[in-house]
């Protein structure tokens, strides 16, 4: 074991008072005693030098451990608790290193905190933004109504009309937001069973037959499955994690665009899915917060077309709730590929 820093520290200052002491001494007694047994010296040294060593030595551990204790205190970082006095080493070195340490690991949790408090802030801003904006439109619709609008039938037709597209879109929001609450909570019942993941993707297919051909758009498989490909997972929950991909595709895909979905086979028994399309995609710095709540690349143009800005948030819950991982690949001006993986039914 190493030898404590503080322990050689005293063994040669010991040494050091010992021998001055031992040889003052016997000059001392050269000169004033001229016929002393210096043999008494022989008792006199190693009892001084213990008491000397065990004098220095906790001395000089107390000493740092009231600097320390001092600088912890200073500092209002630490508990003096976590301080044990028997750890306290008066080595610079390490004791450097250990506060490097302890300043490092601080800085982390302060930039989580940080990090938690902007997404906080930028969460509650960006709710209140997406509540109200439907919220207001109802609210103008109903008070022109009651004002006097009522009484024109067709009026009254369209601004109902137009009052209750917002109440869906707060009901999405709202639905959506419990979604996400009740997987994070793992409220939310995974009902895991084999199911054909091509049958899955064709309905979904189908779901969106006529919106993508309104802008022109092609939506098809890479190639032609002949056979069934059964995997493991919620068949509802992936057909929720599919349609929000597909619809993410359609809103920034460019028309006469093509939406590709793949499926591949990897190791550990495990397939991808990949949705590609040739869109406008996405920044590179926005890349890394796609999946957060509401964060929109181009809010203004995502808000005029709709959603709860809360898709891509719950493919990634829903992914993760079936133990899964779901990557994105993307080039600005080229086009956006999500891939996430299930398990294969064996």
């Amino acid at each position: 074991m190493k030898i404590k820093k503080t322990y050689a520290f005293a063994f040669v200052t010991s040494i050091i008072l010992t021998g001055l002491t031992a040889g003052w001494l016997g000059i001392v007694l050269k000169f004033h005693y001229k016929e002393t047994d210096f043999t008494q010296l022989w008792f006199f040294i190693p009892s001084s030098f213990l008491l000397v060593f065990i004098i220095v030595q906790n001395r000089v551990e107390q000493f740092i451990y009231k600097r320390v204790s001092k600088i912890y205190k200073d500092i209002s970082l630490l508990d003096l608790n976590q301080l044990n006095k028997r750890s306290i080493t008066p080595d610079i070195e390490s004791l450097s290193a250990e506060m490097q340490k302890f300043a490092e690991n601080k800085q982390l949790e302060i930039k989580s905190l940080n990090e938690r408090e902007t997404y906080r802030r930028e969460f509650l801003g960006n709710i209140s933004h997406e509540l109200k904006t439907p919220l207001f439109t109802v609210q103008g619709y109903i008070l022109t109504l009651i004002e006097g609008a009522a009484e024109d039938a067709e009026i009254r037709s369209k601004y109902l009309e137009r009052a209750n597209i917002g109440v869906e879109r707060l009901a999405s929001i709202v639905q959506d937001l419990d979604m996400i609450s009740k997987l994070e909570n793992n409220d939310l019942n995974i009902n895991i069973q084999p199911f054909n993941i091509i049958e899955t993707i064709q309905k979904v297919f189908d779901m969106f037959e006529m919106k993508v051909k309104k802008k022109n758009m092609t939506l098809r498989f890479d190639k032609f499955y002949e056979f069934p490909e059964f995997v493991m997972g919620d068949a509802s929950k992936i057909e929720q994690v599919l349609i929000n991909l597909i619809v993410n595709s359609i809103k920034y895909g460019k028309y006469g665009g093509i939406i590709m979905v793949s499926i591949d086979s990897l190791k550990n028994d495990k397939i991808s899915i990949s949705v590609k399309d040739n869109g406008e995609g996405i920044k590179e710095e926005n890349v890394s917060r796609i999946f957060e709540r509401f964060y929109r690349v181009d809010k203004s143009r995502s808000r005029d077309q709709g959603g709860s800005g809360l898709g891509l948030s719950i493919v990634k819950h829903i992914i993760e709730a079936h133990k899964e991982t779901i990557d994105l690949k993307s080039t600005y001006g080229e086009g956006t590929e999500f891939t996430f993986t299930l398990k294969r039914a064996v």
